[in-house]
């Protein structure tokens, strides 16, 4: 039986290193990393799923790129998107993405990955040319890069943001302010961009002191809504990236004695399940997430199945979801 130790001879490492260089340790130059794989790959070298992906040359192991585990939206794709990959033979693995770890590719190398799904893209990510580069196939998940084509699932925020919008100016909101997401994502970009265009259509502007831009977390909300009150008039509504950071903006509201929609309305996007309930019951832009994680499942594994088929690009339509938390303005 091939072991480990049979691996760092052939490869010319100490053991310990074989292991390290197999689960793409940062201290192990790519050099070694390399020669420690083609090591294993020539004897056989099995010790799990990673090795067994290495000695036969195929796998069933997809990755699911993310940035921030605490972050509830991310949590809500993992159980569709695993169900999904479940149901048609293949395994999630997660991967965090973080500053000054491993390149992507050498961490799907070193998981014995056949594909990845990018849910965090940004607009300038070098990831997605990386992994085309090396030959990995991988889905965009709601979030979408210019730099290379790719097989993409998205929503449409334009159908439930002039829902919210139309429905809160016939309510009588004239000042409505923003705490928007990056202006690196195509989420928050398209959100940005599909909310000017709906109120310039009524002769309506966001005013330059009424946005605010962050990462898609509660801390952002948060900032943003104590930013805007402490300026002493705020908007009489305000949109938030998301519902994360929609909550984060709620928080904040009830921490300074403000009520909501009695003074200051919130509206969120999203609809996670937090956002319905009774002690929340957040107005916000909703569409199928569920769907939308098991569609980029189907996606991901038809590229694997079928590398040479036509790119798809899925796009899910959003709708307004009126709860509790936008009211007619204060007087």
């Amino acid at each position: 039986m091939v072991t480990s130790r049979d691996v760092a001879r052939l490869a010319g490492v100490s053991q310990p290193t074989v292991s390290r260089a197999l689960t793409d340790h940062p201290r192990v130059s790519e050099a070694t990393k390399k020669r420690v794989r083609e090591a294993a790959q020539a004897l056989g070298y099995s010790p799990d799923a990673i090795g067994r992906a290495l000695s036969v040359g195929r796998s069933t192991r997809v990755g699911l790129v993310v940035t921030d585990l605490e972050n509830q939206f991310y949590a809500h794709l993992v159980a569709p998107l695993h169900g999904e990959l479940e149901a048609l033979g293949y395994e999630l693995v997660l991967i965090t993405e973080s500053a000054g770890g491993a390149p992507l590719p050498e961490r799907v190398a070193a998981h014995g990955l056949c594909s990845v799904v990018l849910s965090t893209t940004t607009l300038d990510s070098i990831q997605p040319a990386r992994l085309r580069d090396r030959g990995v196939p991988f889905v965009y998940l709601n979030r979408t890069a210019p730099s290379v084509a790719a097989d993409s699932v998205t929503v449409d925020p334009e159908p439930g943001l002039r829902a919210l919008l139309e429905s809160a100016i016939e309510l009588g909101h004239r000042r409505i302010g923003a705490v928007f997401g990056p202006r690196n994502t195509s989420t928050g970009e398209a959100r940005e961009q599909v909310t000017r265009s709906i109120l310039d259509e009524h002769g309506l502007q966001l005013a330059h002191r009424d946005v605010l831009h962050g990462p898609f977390d509660f801390a952002t909300g948060h900032a943003g809504m104590t930013t805007l009150l402490d300026r002493g008039d705020p908007p009489t509504l305000v949109l938030f990236a998301n519902d994360v950071v929609a909550l984060g903006g709620l928080n904040a509201a009830v921490e300074r004695g403000v009520s909501v929609p009695g003074e200051v309305s919130v509206a969120g996007f999203d609809d996670l399940p937090t956002s319905g309930w009774a002690l929340v019951r957040l107005s916000t832009v909703a569409y199928d997430l569920d769907a939308v994680a098991r569609e980029a499942a189907r996606l991901v594994v038809a590229r694997v199945q079928s590398p040479d088929e036509p790119l798809r690009q899925v796009v899910h339509p959003t709708r307004y979801v009126a709860r509790a938390t936008v009211g007619p303005p204060r007087v």
